[in-house]
């Protein structure tokens, strides 16, 4: 399953749910934001069954990353129950994603 591309209204509706949501914060003028982007599509289909992957552009949405203090990017955040367990600025492998994903989830 690949990440998916979400708005502010779709990131609240996920908010909602029960289901911990990963985000990837990010825009397409960032070299490093694609240059991560196939290894979190990997993450995306390796958790895809137990979380859900998202991605929001910043450009197209500037108030909620404004809202959720996104300073740089990328940065990936991971949600449950509506809250930031974790985030990680920057990963430089999925091998650093499956780390974060695993200490955030363990809290």
């Amino acid at each position: 399953m690949a990440a998916k591309n979400i708005n502010h209204m779709e990131f609240q509706n996920l908010m909602e749910g029960s289901q911990p949501v990963l985000v990837d914060f990010w825009a397409p003028w960032c070299s490093y934001c694609r240059r991560i982007g196939p290894a979190y599509e990997k993450v995306a289909e390796q958790y895809g069954e137990e979380m859900v992957v998202a991605k929001v552009n910043i450009d197209d949405e500037p108030r909620l990353a404004e809202k959720e203090m996104i300073e740089v990017i990328p940065t990936l955040v991971l949600y449950r129950d509506g809250k930031a367990i974790g985030s990680i600025v920057a990963p430089e492998s999925k091998a650093m994603i499956d780390g974060f994903i695993r200490e955030a989830l363990g809290k």
